[in-house]
C-alpha cells in the first residue's frame, strides 16, 4: 500500500538513525561548544534495538517504502552494525539498503557490512587537505584515514562509492576543485551540498551558502563543461551531471533550488521518533507504542496518519517573510 501525503508525495525513502553520537564535531552539525564533554547523549536503553528497527522497517515497507538509509550520528559507532544490515536485508527484505558514514571507522567494518548485504555506501568528506578537513571535523582526524576507508570500500566491491561534501563559504569552497578531480573516476560519484540551516546550532546564514551555480562554475573551471543527466527516479535530490572526463557529479541545492515538491523521505531517530522533514520541529513517538505492545497494524495506522497529514515544504518557504522561525531537530539526531 503506497500511501501519499497531502501534496501527493509517496513515502518512498526512510532514513534510520542508529545513534545520536558522533566522533567528529563538525561545526555545521555538532559544534564542540554545544556538544562538548558535558553533553548528555541518549542512554543505551533509549535506543531502538536492532530487532525493533527491523520490525518498524517492515511496517514502513507495507506503507510503500522502497529504500532505507542507515545513518546517525556516526552509525559505525553502534556496535555490530552488520547485524542490523543482515536483519534488514535478509529478514525484512529491503533490496535498496545504503549507509552514510564519516568514514573514520570504515576500513575495519566495510567487509562485514558488504557480507551482511549492504548495497550502497556514502561517505561524508568535506575537503582533501588536512588543514581544512581537521578544522571542519574539529577532532584533528586525518583525512588519509577516511581515504583509506573509501579505498577499502571500493576493494570490497562497492561501486560506485558516493562522496558527499557540504560546502561553506570562507571555509572549504577551495576544496571543490580537488574533490571533483580526485573522485572523477568510474568508481565514485561526487556530490556537493549547499550549506543548509538544519537544526539550531550551526549559526547558519545565507551569506555562508556557496550556491549550486557557483559550485558548478568551480567544477567547470577545472573539469570542463558539465552535461546534465536525467534523474534516476522522481524525487532524486541531486542534480546529476557528466564531466568532460566521463565522471559523475551531483549537486544538492536545497537552499537555492528547493525540491520539496517531490520529497518522499521520512526520518526515524535512534530513539524511535518519526520526522517527516529534515527541518521538522517535532516527531511522532513510535517507540512507546512499540514497547507497550501495539500490533503492527496499530503502528502502521500511526505511520499512515502521520504521513497522510504531512504538508511539509520548509525549503520552499524558507525565504518567505511569513515563514515561522521554529526550533528544528538537530542533524545529529536524524542524519542529513
Amino acid at each position: 500500500m503506497a500511501i501519499r501525503d497531502r501534496l501527493h508525495r509517496p513515502l518512498r525513502d526512510l532514513r534510520i538513525s542508529v545513534t545520536d553520537r558522533c566522533n567528529f564535531r563538525c561545526s555545521y552539525c555538532m559544534p564542540r561548544e554545544l556538544f562538548g564533554s558535558g553533553h548528555e547523549f541518549m542512554h543505551r536503553t533509549d535506543l531502538l534495538s536492532f530487532e525493533e528497527i527491523a520490525r518498524l522497517a517492515g511496517i514502513f515497507m507495507e506503507a510503500g517504502t522502497q529504500k532505507i538509509r542507515v545513518t546517525g550520528g556516526e552509525p559505525l559507532l553502534r556496535s555490530d552494525l552488520d547485524q542490523l544490515i543482515r536483519l534488514l536485508k535478509q529478514d525484512v527484505g529491503i533490496s535498496d539498503l545504503t549507509l552514510t558514514t564519516n568514514g573514520s571507522r570504515l576500513s575495519a567494518s566495510v567487509a562485514a557490512l558488504k557480507s551482511a548485504g549492504l548495497a550502497r555506501l556514502t561517505v561524508s568528506l568535506d575537503a582533501l587537505d588536512d588543514e581544512t578537513f581537521q578544522k571542519m571535523n574539529d577532532v584533528r582526524f586525518p583525512v588519509h584515514r577516511v581515504l583509506e576507508g573509501i579505498e577499502a570500500a571500493v576493494d570490497a566491491g562497492f561501486a560506485p562509492v558516493k562522496i558527499n561534501a557540504v560546502i561553506r563559504r570562507g571555509v572549504n569552497e577551495h576544496a571543490i576543485k580537488d574533490l571533483a578531480c580526485r573522485f572523477s573516476g568510474s568508481g565514485y560519484v561526487m556530490r556537493f551540498i549547499e550549506y543548509m540551516d538544519v537544526g539550531n546550532t550551526n549559526d547558519w546564514s545565507f551569506s555562508d551558502v556557496v550556491t549550486a551555480d557557483e559550485i558548478a562554475a568551480h567544477i567547470e573551471a577545472s573539469q570542463g563543461k558539465l552535461t546534465a543527466l536525467p534523474p534516476l527516479y522522481l524525487g532524486e535530490v541531486a542534480r546529476r551531471f557528466r564531466t568532460a572526463a566521463g565522471g559523475e557529479i551531483g549537486i544538492i541545492a536545497s537552499v537555492t533550488q528547493p525540491f520539496c515538491a517531490h520529497c518522499n523521505r521520512a526520518r526515524l531517530t535512534a530513539d524511535g521518533r518519526l520526522f517527516t522533514c529534515l527541518f521538522s520541529s517535532q516527531g511522532v513517538d513510535l517507540k512507546e507504542p512499540l514497547r507497550a505492545g501495539a500490533s503492527d497494524n496499530d503502528i502502521f495506522q500511526l505511520v499512515y496518519e502521520t504521513w497522510t497529514n504531512r504538508e511539509d515544504r520548509y525549503s520552499e518557504l524558507r525565504s518567505s517573510s511569513t515563514s515561522p522561525r521554529l526550533a528544528k531537530v538537530e542533524m545529529s539526531a536524524i542524519g542529513g
